[in-house]
């Protein structure tokens, strides 16, 4: 399939004003905060649902298109860094926070939600997220789960990909 034709394919998904294929727009995702050589990808796509998530990753799949995923892009080992020709799917129009359970402790959450914001709705019901990445302001759940960050405020069994988190008031055990 053309790159036109695949492009019109992503468009019909997502919409078009969440498929880039300008130079400018594809050389913002070419690379993360690592020190490596960027990579251009062929195009740059922002599903908002879960359904067009799942359409997008079809679409890659049935086309033999590299597909790399990335939140906020903050981290330091290249995870972000496309391959050539490949397409990069962006999560952060998937921010949502669909559940705390305070009972059960544990969050539902999209990808792309920022670390702070879930870190501040669990704090506002009197509980703690334990993962603290230096980036929380801007790095996504996603991120730090597909980077296994944790960092300051996170004990060394306390981290999201690696454990389940129980929140209690101002304390963290790992489960």
């Amino acid at each position: 399939m053309t790159k036109e034709a695949l492009t019109k394919d992503f468009q019909a998904i997502v919409g078009d004003d969440n498929v880039f294929t300008s130079e400018t727009d594809r050389h913002s995702y070419s690379y993360d905060a690592a020190v490596l050589d960027s990579v251009m990808p062929a195009l740059v796509v922002r599903p908002t649902t879960s359904e067009q998530l799942g359409k997008v990753t079809k679409l890659c799949n049935e086309n033999g298109l590299p597909l790399t995923v990335r939140g906020a892009g903050t981290n330091l080992s290249g995870g972000t860094i496309p391959h050539p020709g490949g397409v990069v799917v962006l999560t952060n129009g998937l921010d949502r926070i669909l559940e705390i359970n305070e009972e059960d402790m544990y969050a539902v959450v999209e990808p792309g939600v920022v670390t702070a914001k879930l870190a501040a709705a669990v704090a506002a019901k009197g509980l703690f997220y334990p993962p603290d990445p230096g980036s929380q302001t801007v790095s996504t759940i996603g991120g730090n789960v597909a980077e296994n960050a944790g960092a300051f405020a996170a004990s060394s069994t306390a981290s999201p990909r690696t454990t389940s988190w129980a929140w209690t008031s101002g304390t963290s055990t790992a489960n």
